[in-house]
């Protein structure tokens, strides 16, 4: 109900704020589970694919989201699950695979699930490797894959601000992808890999992103690594010449 009531009054505000041009609506299933893979540029891209939506689209969000603490812990769990964000473990292994599972209950349930297959934010705007855990849902599901662009969340809300400006963007829906084939297929590290590539390619051809054969996680570890060092050498240096 609290998600409706969104789509009813948040959506129109929404759609006057940023304007957005959307195309390739027809390609979503009117019924039946699909997956929507896409980029992600920005923390508003789950917002404003589901406002664009004609069905209801559960997505899984970081899992910082649902174990903050205090009021603002609270607040921000609470409408990351009234808004049918689903928590995601990123460390991988057990716990990633738990958290899939939720992500299957959806496609068996008959749902839209959304998924950003590179697992994280871009730090700076381009395409990175996806992760197969989307190929392991196709497969365990049989559901399609739908691929979706956003293009310009990153100017309209970059990396670390906490309120988006105003800005024109656009949504693309791509054809979508059958993978049915693949159905209880035993999962093999080769397939998976072949999967993701598949869709990756499709979403780069939609978005007109750069793509680096990088996981976004990893670049994203390296450049917080260069920042420290860039600041410890530049607080040494500032020390050396106060001395």
């Amino acid at each position: 109900m609290f998600y409706w009531m969104l789509k009813i009054i948040v959506a129109p505000v929404l759609r006057i704020l940023f304007r957005p041009w959307v195309r390739g609506l027809e390609n979503i299933p009117e019924s039946g589970p699909v997956i929507l893979a896409g980029n992600h540029l920005s923390f508003i891209d789950s917002i404003l694919v589901p406002v664009v939506s004609p069905r209801p689209v559960y997505y899984l969000a970081k899992n910082d989201y649902f174990t903050g603490r205090g009021l603002g812990g609270m607040l921000t769990r609470w409408f990351f699950t009234l808004t049918n964000q689903l928590p995601m473990d990123r460390s991988g292994g057990a716990g990633s695979s738990a958290s899939l599972s939720s992500g299957t209950k959806v496609l068996a349930d008959g749902g839209v699930l959304g998924i950003y297959p590179e697992g994280t934010r871009s730090p700076d705007g381009k395409l990175y490797r996806g992760r197969t855990g989307v190929a392991r849902l196709v497969i365990e599901s049989g559901s399609p894959v739908v691929p979706v662009a956003v293009i310009g969340t990153d100017r309209i809300q970059p990396v670390g601000a906490k309120l988006p400006r105003l800005g024109r963007v656009g949504i693309v829906f791509g054809e979508a992808l059958d993978f049915s084939k693949y159905t209880g297929v035993p999962e093999d590290r080769f397939l998976l890999r072949s999967i993701t590539d598949e869709i990756m390619y499709e979403i780069l051809r939609l978005s007109g992103q750069k793509y680096v054969d990088s996981y976004a996680s990893t670049v994203k570890t390296r450049l917080l690594a260069e920042k420290k060092a860039s600041d410890g050498s530049g607080s040494g240096a500032g020390k050396s010449l106060a001395e």
